[in-house]
């Protein structure tokens, strides 16, 4: 590395999200020429050196440029348009998203209407079709990662069910709809200030160019906040 790190310095990198790390095979240059080389893996933390050929692994951890968390080169600015939470309020936030996007308002009624429509839509892909659900497999396995399918198949059919990320994954390929996930800028920090949003997970982007035949669609911006909670970013 061009420049020399200390502990201290490291730990920050960690804590604000700035570290950057490479994975290097051993004998790395760099690593070989420090004296005591056979006290490199204490050093790291990980590794294994021995007498033997096996190959070793190091994690080094690159110097900071520009002093600023890429995380918060992609602050964006929206409105929050609060989503009622009982439960539903991912669905929730998703249908008014996508309604909002063809210049349709909902009431509360048809809001919880078309929210429950949507679990059900996954409930259906996951539960009740062999051959769908094959064409969910990153759901299926953010899904029986928790728990077992049959177990979330009877915790679905509850209209309190909480949706997160395995029903984005669905229902963005199930309705062709770009999902942008955002948290605060004030959680990223870990303080009370910012009002700005950053993006932390994207899904169905394939469906914001379009494709021949069917127009492009605008994506659903949901706001995620430390308390299990959607909102509706527009």
């Amino acid at each position: 590395m061009a420049d020399k790190l200390r502990n201290q310095d490291i730990l920050e990198q960690l804590r604000n999200g700035t570290a950057k790390f490479e994975l290097v095979s051993s004998p790395l240059p760099t690593l070989a020429a420090l004296p005591n080389s056979n006290n490199i893996t204490t050093l790291f933390g990980i590794g294994n050196r021995s007498t033997s050929t096996s190959t070793l692994f190091f994690a080094r951890i690159a110097s900071s440029f520009g002093g600023q968390s890429p995380a918060m080169k992609k602050l964006e600015r929206f409105s929050v348009h609060k989503v009622t939470g009982d439960g539903r309020c991912m669905f929730r936030a998703l249908v008014k998203g996508m309604a909002y996007n063809k210049g349709v308002s909902l009431n509360q009624h048809e809001e919880r209407e078309n929210a429950d429509e949507l679990r059900m839509a996954v409930k259906e892909v996951i539960c009740d079709s062999n051959g769908e659900r094959k064409l969910y497999e990153e759901a299926l396995v953010a899904i029986t990662v928790d728990e077992s399918l049959p177990r979330y198949c009877q915790r679905i059919v509850r209209s309190d069910f909480w949706g997160g990320e395995s029903e984005l994954l669905v229902l963005s390929k199930l309705c062709k709809q770009p999902i942008i996930v955002y948290i605060p800028e004030h959680e990223h920090r870990g303080s009370g200030w910012g009002s700005g949003f950053i993006p932390i997970a994207e899904y169905g982007s394939e469906f914001i160019k379009g494709a021949r035949n069917r127009n492009p669609r605008k994506p659903v911006r949901l706001l995620y906040s430390g308390k299990n909670h959607y909102d509706l970013l527009l």
